[in-house]
């Protein structure tokens, strides 16, 4: 009796380790089963940008389908604010700044990635919406055409002075633009923030000065002849010099260039958390920043303090880069106040 309890016993054991032999909804390493399903992405970021990170992110997961809903940040936030009730989007990448504070709290779960610590110093998430992952460092799109048939040669702010660029030099809208922002803080950065300085140079450029509708024509525009300069991004103007322009030129300004982080966010009760959370994770960990760097051919700065950048990057060096300092905690608490006045001035001396 006994011999015949031990004998159902081990049966019963072996019927056991053949089911998990089987599978058991699990991989061959015991892993979970592979993500799958669908991804809505709110992005501002460029074309080659999310190609690269769709590519990529396949490449991990190949059974999610990412769709992408491409707009500025200040369109991609009313969207996201309007559709409170019912999410559609499940994250945004691009767009979301480090000096954005917690103005999005209500649009936005308070999560960030697991890999948010191995960033470089100082690129943490400043609020606990935001997971940072790149830098958009400040550079002036020359076309190099137009700059010689003004007898112009724009290397500094000083530069954008001149009365030959009147209506010639194209920004985007701070009030809804994460990239004008950007120029506006390092202009800050550069002459000192909120000074008399910065804004006594901000009147005397604004005539010189024209508002584009997205950050994007503010190399696209200067690329194809009708804009003099632009007041852009790294990041987007090198894809058009990789992309063949022979036309313009990435002047990093000699006074000084600073960079904002930007990152991702996950959006509240958005209808695909889980996916957007490993996306999130992937573009914020070093092996993703790897991967998405060797797509882009080098053509975006990372914050993974370990990620790789490749042997034939596009964007100059660090080290031949003169670099200032932006009080970024000032710039956040006072943004509504630098608006208004950015706001004033433009209404009483913007180009017309």
């Amino acid at each position: 009796m006994k011999m015949k309890k031990l004998l159902a016993i081990l049966l019963a054991m072996v019927m056991v380790f053949a089911l998990a032999a089987c599978g058991g909804g699990e991989s061959e390493e015991g892993d979970a089963p592979a993500a799958s399903g669908e991804l809505v992405l709110y992005s501002s970021m460029t074309e080659h940008d999310l190609d690269a990170l769709i590519t990529s992110f396949n490449e991990v997961y190949p059974d999610i389908t990412v769709e992408v809903v491409n707009g500025s940040a200040g369109e991609l936030t009313t969207r996201l604010t309007g559709e409170a009730a019912a999410p559609v989007g499940d994250l945004v990448w691009g767009g979301m700044a480090d000096s954005d504070g917690d103005k999005y709290a209500e649009i936005f779960e308070a999560w960030v990635s697991e890999h948010d610590a191995e960033n470089m110093e100082g690129y943490t998430s400043p609020n606990g919406l935001y997971s940072m992952d790149h830098l958009s460092t400040v550079v002036f799109c020359v076309n190099e055409e137009l700059e010689a048939e003004l007898g112009l040669e724009i290397k500094s702010y000083e530069d954008l002075l001149n009365p030959a660029l009147k209506g010639k030099i194209l920004t985007a809208d701070p009030n809804s633009s994460s990239s004008a922002w950007n120029n506006l803080s390092n202009i800050m950065a550069v002459y000192g923030t909120d000074s008399e300085e910065a804004w006594n140079y901000i009147e005397q450029l604004m005539p010189n000065l024209v508002i584009a509708g997205s950050s994007s024509a503010c190399f696209k525009s200067v690329q194809q002849g009708e804009y003099v300069v632009g007041l852009t991004y790294e990041d987007g103007a090198v894809t058009l010099v990789k992309d063949g322009a022979t036309n313009i030129r990435l002047q990093y300004p000699t006074n000084g260039t600073s960079a904002s982080a930007f990152g991702c966010a996950l959006v509240k009760n958005g209808p695909n958390q889980e996916n957007a959370k490993l996306m999130i994770d992937f573009i914020c960990s070093a092996e993703g920043q790897t991967a998405l760097a060797a797509a882009q051919e080098g053509t975006l700065r990372y914050t993974n303090a370990n990620y790789t950048s490749p042997e034939n990057a596009w964007l100059t060096p660090a080290s031949e880069i003169t670099w200032v300092v932006r009080d970024v905690p000032y710039m956040t608490e006072n943004k509504d106040a630098i608006l208004e006045h950015w706001n004033e001035l433009w209404s009483e001396v913007g180009s017309n």
